[in-house]
């Protein structure tokens, strides 16, 4: 067979591939309105992991078949450029090219084991901003308001019937009309003109969400309504207009949605409008496309590298890793973490075990408390980009991560994160009230993790970090297990439980004593005394039991995504926190 003939062949079995791959994601994807009418929860977990591996799974079939097809041809340059030609034809006109030309990139590089990129056989495009181009507009429900919101909103929910019912459909709408017009009351009386939603619902956990925008006279707002399904039926259970809550929703602290989109690039396109802040990388991963968030996050930062050929990489601020050697880029809000080749004491871990907790996090519900690693092989930057220092630290401790490359350094490992202000910096350089704002947000994530059955292991300030919006966020995850893995034991001398003297002083690798915590975190008075008012619990055996008892019972804790200020409950209503 000619070698253009067999590339043709080769673009067309690619493409197939990727629409195989596209709606086994959507079969999967599909089945969470169903998880969430018979409140199957389990069922709605083991769809999340089924669908976060699945382009792994389908790009080695995709390999294979490659294989066979291509044989002795299969790394011939010249064929692959051939076959990127054809592939770029077919794909030109879809609204997501992007994550067909990813999808061929993956295969490229997993053929010819590409260090940094390969412009002749690759997609590159550095360049563009992939959605800028989309005007196909996303399927959206649109309501005209000119007096009547609550029966706007009634007509809202009767375009998103489920199978289970409402518990009180009319209640619901009275609620969420109250809620808007409460909220957006800055805006002058009678304040709302318009209302659109994307036809999509947005699963995830135990929410589905209406997702789309709210119109005034002159103004917009985002609006997303989230649904939670009882025993006693389905209601309306908060109202988010301000961009600060929905972005937490999609935040790179969040779970994936699962939300059945034909085409993701015209529904990012939507998103933006509603989070013009947030990087259309964050989007595509929070909508389960983390490939193509992976794409876009390369795509975007490598831009920004360029255009300051001259500042280099340091070392992220905060104290040194035992286990992890952690550079930024000091004018872009991430950073890079790689994998020691020994760890100091009294870290036991080797590398297997510290690659098994971030994929154990990848794959867990992180109640917006766990920031998103994305994991990244072969990098390739100049070493001149490198301060003398850190380059040094990385040639003489991370060896199993880079490498030097002629004047490239390869980072053969690492994972991505956004980078967050250390905890114990940040105390260091705010006043008192958003020190005591930050460190009773600290005690609440570390009760929001334990509650969806998540140990943080090691709870100093330092591997904990605050976003923008002052939420405390843990990123260290070398100690990190699950609850029902530990053993938490009250100090020996309290224990009561008449062991010896040598069984209660054993120290166990799953040992833990709240009792301890307090003492090494290294508060103030004031701020130690705030903690153990507002989270006294968090520091005694007892409540640590009676968790590891309900988890053991197979109770599904809520930790709900948004504050409860945004909730329609009477006690949301009053401003009470949920703790």
């Amino acid at each position: 067979m000619s070698e253009p003939l067999l590339a043709a062949e080769a673009a067309t079995l690619i493409h197939a591939g990727f629409v195989d791959y596209h709606a086994q994601f959507r079969a999967i994807t599909q089945r969470a309105q169903r998880r969430f009418e018979t409140r199957d929860w389990g069922g709605a977990d083991g769809d999340a992991v089924e669908r976060i591996e699945l382009y792994d799974a389908c790009a080695a079939r995709m390999a294979a078949l490659l294989e066979g097809h291509l044989g002795n041809t299969l790394r011939h340059r010249s064929l692959w450029g051939g076959i990127r030609t054809h592939y770029a034809a077919i794909v030109a006109n879809l609204v997501d090219q992007e994550m067909y030309k990813t999808w061929f990139n993956t295969q490229t590089r997993r053929f010819f084991k590409t260090r940094g990129v390969d412009a002749d056989i690759e997609f590159v495009a550095l360049d563009i901003e992939p959605t800028d181009r989309i005007t196909h507009p996303v399927a959206r429900h649109s309501y005209a308001v000119w007096s009547n919101l609550p029966r706007v909103c009634q007509a809202i929910l009767d375009d998103y019937p489920f199978a289970a019912a409402y518990a009180h459909a009319g209640l619901c709408a009275i609620r969420i009309a109250e809620a808007v017009s409460r909220r957006l009351e800055s805006w002058g009386s009678d304040p709302v003109r318009a209302i659109e939603l994307l036809q999509t619902v947005f699963y995830r956990e135990r929410r589905a969400y209406l997702v789309g925008r709210v119109f005034g006279v002159d103004r917009i707002a985002p609006l997303v309504i989230a649904l939670v399904h009882e025993p006693g039926g389905i209601r309306a259970d908060a109202v988010l207009t301000e961009r600060e809550h929905v972005a937490q929703v999609f935040g790179y602290t969040r779970s994936y949605f699962h939300a059945d989109l034909a085409t993701v690039g015209d529904a990012v396109v939507f998103l933006r409008t509603l989070l013009p802040s947030k990087p259309i990388d964050e989007l595509y991963t929070v909508l389960g496309r983390a490939k193509q968030g992976k794409t876009e996050r390369y795509r975007h930062f490598f831009r920004h590298l360029q255009r300051d050929p001259d500042e280099t990489f340091v070392h992220a601020e905060g104290e040194r890793g035992m286990v992890m050697l952690v550079f930024t880029l000091p004018s872009y809000p991430l950073v890079f973490k790689l994998i020691r080749d020994r760890f100091a004491f009294p870290k036991e871990s080797v590398r297997e075990e510290v690659m098994a907790k971030y994929r154990l996090v990848f794959h867990r519900d992180r109640a917006g408390r766990l920031v998103d690693a994305q994991e990244f092989r072969f990098l390739r930057f100049p070493q001149r980009r490198f301060a003398p220092a850190l380059l040094e630290e990385i040639l003489g401790e991370c060896r199993e991560s880079a490498y030097v490359d002629g004047t490239d350094l390869v980072v053969a490992h690492c994972y991505i994160e956004r980078r967050l202000r250390p905890l114990n910096l940040y105390l260091r350089e705010v006043d008192a009230e958003a020190a005591r704002r930050a460190i009773l947000d600290y005690g609440q994530a570390i009760r929001d993790l334990a509650r969806s059955n998540v140990f943080a292991g090691d709870l100093l300030l330092k591997n904990f970090g605050i976003t923008r919006n002052g939420r405390a966020i843990f990123y260290d995850y070398d100690e990190l297990c699950l609850v029902e893995e530990c053993r938490f034991r009250a100090l020996p001398d309290d224990e009561g439980d008449g062991a010896s003297g040598s069984d209660a002083w054993y120290v166990g690798p799953h040992d833990v004593f709240p009792q301890q915590f307090p003492r090494f975190l290294g508060l103030t008075d004031d701020l130690r005394a705030a903690l153990l008012d507002r989270h006294g619990e968090i520091f005694d055996v007892r409540w640590w039991l009676a968790l590891q008892q309900r988890i053991a019972a197979g109770e599904r804790i809520d930790v709900p995504p948004y504050p409860a200020t945004a909730c329609l409950t009477p006690a949301a209503l009053l401003g009470q926190p949920f703790l």
